[in-house]
């Protein structure tokens, strides 16, 4: 049953799911779960804030999981182990924030606690939005050493940036210089009258000693140490790539230097059963699976090769191919699913990418997997998109192609599964697809 606004409940002090829904459809815009721990109702530094370009607090207790559509009905998700919620935290902060439209466009809004046991420990079904672009819809706090969850509801009209600045969140924002008003001339107009021009300053009074040479007796003070760097602010921007808009340039978003970051992480449609799998999803049933990220890659003078765990081609970053893929997670333990990262300073030595995926073991298909792939260039804003549900036998994924043409270097979303044929490997089934032209052999890892 749902709550109402501003009652509260008791729940477990434990690994929780927390999932923020609503349902999809023409018109409807997209939306995005947010946590903010707060301490005398403020973040105590911009890493308190966790989002989608910022998805795991360092305690590690509070996670971004992202999201998945069934059917039309779209759910955002945070784990939250509240067992590991530092001391100084009161509050842990649960909100939603509309990307290209207001919550009055947003069917169905709710916020739903589960437990471990995928038990419905606490929902607030928020009606009655308008204009709204950000809600908080609950909170977890503590009271007499226990914790419990209050139903909130309270909208903001400035969107995911006003919702961060309000609880202290430095956000790294475009600024927009306003526009001149039919009131307000664009230049000011010359003065009627000549002005005199302003007197000379007075000369400087000498020093009673030179200035290079300290008066009798005197003890200079030892230099103050320099302040360290302040933290950057906060991105808040992001690129999703749909069926409708798949591809972005990576030149025009000012992000072709540095190291890339590429990211897969991936649910299990089961139930939930606490921490211990890739990011700390629910794979009580399939403990055992392991998917492997992989690269095919083509440079400028015509070299050819893969990326991947298999075969231990795990590549380089600062010589050919300049891309490299982190140590393979085979057990989930390292709770941040498959990376590789791309060198984007040798930009002019890619021909093109094809980052793709395969099931090494755990599942004959990604039929029961939610995935969601993140490109987080060293500059310029981060690209995700989701892989839509898997309707056939697949055991490999191309996930996007990268291409350098004409100096520019675009972003392809793909999500395409594709089905090996007997006696076939995955990888030779994406080259065949794509038109590697590679020879392969059996490898193992």
């Amino acid at each position: 049953m749902s709550m109402a606004k501003g009652s509260n409940t008791p729940v477990p002090t434990a690994a929780l799911r927390v999932e923020v829904g609503w349902r999809s459809g023409p018109g409807v815009p997209d939306a995005d779960a947010s946590a903010l721990l707060l301490v005398g109702g403020k973040v105590r530094s911009d890493s308190d804030f966790v989002f989608y370009n910022q998805p795991t607090h360092s305690s590690g207790a509070v996670r971004h999981e992202g999201k998945r559509d069934t059917g039309g009905q779209v759910t955002d998700t945070l784990l939250v182990d509240l067992a590991r919620v530092e001391p100084a935290i009161e509050t842990v902060v649960l909100a939603a924030s509309a990307d290209g439209g207001a919550f009055g466009q947003v069917p169905g809004l709710y916020v739903e606690v589960r437990d471990a046991g995928n038990t419905v420990v606490a929902r607030f079904d928020s009606t009655g939005a308008t204009v709204e672009t950000a809600f908080v819809l609950g909170e977890f706090y503590r009271r007499q050493g226990a914790w419990k969850f209050r139903a909130v509801g309270q909208g903001y009209g400035s969107g995911l940036e006003g919702l961060a600045t309000d609880f202290g969140i430095a956000v790294d924002e475009p600024q927009h210089t306003p526009a001149p008003t039919g009131r307000q001339p664009a230049h000011p107009a010359p003065p009627s009258t000549p002005q005199a021009a302003p007197a000379p300053p007075p000369p400087p009074t000498p020093p009673a000693f030179p200035a290079t040479v300290p008066p009798p007796g005197h003890r200079t003070a030892p230099a103050p140490p320099p302040a360290p760097p302040a933290a950057p602010p906060v991105r808040l921007t992001k690129v999703t790539l749909t069926k409708s808009a798949p591809s972005v340039s990576l030149t025009k978003q000012g992000g072709t230097s540095g190291a890339m970051r590429v990211n897969l992480n991936w649910e299990v449609r089961k139930q939930f059963s606490g921490w211990g799998s890739k990011r700390g999803r629910a794979v009580a049933l399939h403990n055992d699976l392991d998917l492997d990220l992989c690269a095919l890659f083509e440079l400028a003078d015509g070299r050819k090769g893969v990326v991947q765990a298999l075969g231990n081609a795990f590549g380089a970053l600062h010589q050919p191919p300049y891309i490299h893929l982190d140590g393979d997670d085979r057990t989930g333990a390292l709770s941040s699913g498959e990376n590789l990262t791309i060198n984007l300073d040798h930009r002019d030595d890619f021909k093109r990418i094809l980052v793709f995926v395969t099931i090494y073991e755990g599942a004959r298909s990604f039929a029961d997997l939610h995935a969601t792939v993140t490109l987080n260039p060293q500059h310029g804003a981060p690209i995700d998109f989701s892989l839509d549900e898997c309707t056939v036998p697949s055991t490999v994924c191309a996930l996007a192609l990268i291409t350098h043409t004409g100096g520019d270097l675009v972003v392809q979303r793909e999500a395409r599964y594709l089905v090996p044929q007997r006696g076939v490997s995955p990888q030779r089934t994406v080259d065949h697809a794509y038109g590697w032209g590679m020879n392969w052999t059996p490898g193992r890892k």
